[in-house]
């Protein structure tokens, strides 16, 4: 195709190519596509109809980018301008590339892949989707590790057929075997996925009943999937050739299992490591003592020492989450909480005030308020 070049303020002398794309003569192959884009998007005729200047400054845009996109002819330009590459001239260029093939490197993302002549991807050759199904654990089953049921909606390969779609395959006479076709009018040009063999590249003369020619069918599939212990929030399972079969007997995808760990009552979980709260008693903050707590296996017994204030964290080694890449152990942290005691009655009212006034303010017995109490002056002092 060749592209009359658009006259300039009336001078027989065609604008330079660079000025047209408005890049300078270092402008690398990525600045060219970009600019390129941006000019294409902006004058294209769908966007401006029966508008003969935005016409004529989309066809100048895309001799542009023809030329210049091309190393030969833009070393040709280069050396001898327009005189390079016109027909005839020096360069010896004839046209032949055409807008089609532009708008496809361009606009391949839109137009679905933008694949030039002599490389299309024939469907009977790509493989089927990959899947993915969220599955929903407790923590128990994440730290431990567990078998599950799961059914998946997919498509199998046709067991009429064995994935071969029928009998009778022939090359496809709309594309010739080549999956695609061009639609043309004028100058503007798009590959399109073969109406006739929806980019198989080949026809079936006898379809299976069963199928209707796709070499695949849908079905609900049951699966087993086997949870490793240690797995995590956000961890995914493959399980190989599990997705869609491809058609005409092409392999399958995959199908990768998201994990998601239920939120535990107790327990929070960070890596291997176990955390969770322990409320205990004033009495036994104050004085010590032992007491039952719980662990992703059962109870153990924690020592409590006397005097502990609250916030203090015990670990217990070996008492977390396996390591999904090891063999170490997380630990289960505890973290203390010193509950007060509430609905006292009477009496009990009394013995407390009466241990309150035998404690009096002598900050021996609460160092912690001291310490504050003391910051607060110099903070209140320094004001």
């Amino acid at each position: 195709m060749q592209y009359a070049p658009t006259q300039n303020n009336g001078s027989n002398m065609p604008r330079d190519y660079y000025e047209i794309l408005g890049v300078s003569k270092s402008a690398t192959e990525q600045e060219l596509k970009r600019s390129y884009r941006k000019l294409a998007m902006k004058y294209h005729p769908d966007r401006n109809p029966e508008d003969k200047d935005a016409e004529a400054k989309f066809k100048e845009a895309s001799e542009a980018y023809e030329v210049l996109s091309d190393p030969q002819k833009r070393a040709a330009y280069d050396q001898f301008g327009h005189a390079g590459v016109n027909q005839g001239g020096h360069g010896g260029f004839s046209g032949t590339h055409g807008f089609g093939d532009i708008f496809g490197d361009i606009f391949g993302d839109i137009f679905g892949g933008g694949q030039r002549s002599g490389h299309s991807s024939r469907a009977h050759n790509r493989r089927g989707n990959d899947l993915q199904y969220n599955l929903e654990i407790t923590l128990e089953e994440a730290v431990h590790g567990t078998t599950k049921k799961i059914k998946v909606p997919t498509y199998v390969a046709c067991d009429s057929c064995h994935g071969s779609g029928g009998s009778g395959r022939q090359t496809c006479n709309t594309c010739h075997g080549a999956g695609a076709v061009r639609m043309s009018q004028g100058f503007f040009s798009v590959q399109q996925t073969c109406p006739s063999c929806h980019g198989a590249g080949a026809t079936i003369k006898d379809p299976c009943r069963t199928c209707h020619g796709q070499g695949r069918r849908q079905e609900i599939k049951s699966l087993s999937v086997k949870i490793p212990a240690g797995v995590d929030n956000g961890d995914r399972i493959r399980l190989s050739a599990e997705g869609e079969a491809g058609e005409h007997g092409a392999p399958a995808g995959d199908l990768y299992v998201q994990i998601r760990v239920k939120e535990h009552a107790i327990f929070e979980r960070n890596g291997s490591d176990l955390y969770c709260e322990v409320p205990i008693s004033f009495m036994a903050a104050c004085l010590g003592g032992e007491l039952d707590v719980p662990t992703i296996d059962g109870k153990v017994k924690l020592k409590i020492p006397a005097e502990t204030q609250t916030g203090k964290m015990f670990r217990l080694r070996g008492k977390g989450v396996k390591s999904l890449r090891g063999n170490s152990m997380g630990d289960l942290m505890c973290k203390v909480t010193i509950e007060t005691p509430v609905n006292l009655n009477s009496k009990q009212r009394e013995l407390l005030e009466a241990f309150g006034n035998s404690i009096g303010e002598h900050h021996t017995h609460s160092p912690r308020s001291k310490s504050w109490f003391d910051n607060v002056k110099e903070f209140f002092a320094g004001s």
